[in-house]
């Protein structure tokens, strides 16, 4: 969705044998994107430094990541909820994607955040 601002890179707080099956279904299904092809569970410790973090929320405590620009998007957790439910976050999270692309192209190139 932004790959022409920013590279993307996704983590978490605690090992997790696999991918979330639901969002893997429906990430599928709404973008013809096979996430069990294109990523993998990775720690924080995984990914290299950045410049912007984003915090989903998603009721979890967040460690502290050195960054230029941080935002707490407060997500609602999706996982065990109706198909429904979960494509609203995806929506949200798409909807997201797309404004801080857009503040990043036009309010933060000048300062050397992508």
């Amino acid at each position: 969705m932004a790959g022409d601002v920013f590279e993307s890179f996704s983590a978490g707080t605690e090992t997790q044998s696999k991918i979330n099956q639901d969002a893997v279904r429906l990430i599928k299904e709404l973008y013809s994107i096979d996430m069990e092809q294109t990523h993998h569970v990775k720690l924080l410790s995984d990914i290299p430094s950045v410049d912007v973090v984003i915090k989903m929320g998603c009721e979890v405590s967040c460690p502290i990541l050195l960054s230029k620009h941080e935002e707490d998007w407060g997500l609602e957790e999706p996982i065990g909820k109706s198909d429904d439910e979960f494509k609203q976050v995806i929506e949200q999270i798409e909807k997201k994607v797309k404004e801080l692309s857009v503040r990043l192209r036009y309010n933060y190139k000048d300062k050397g955040y992508c």
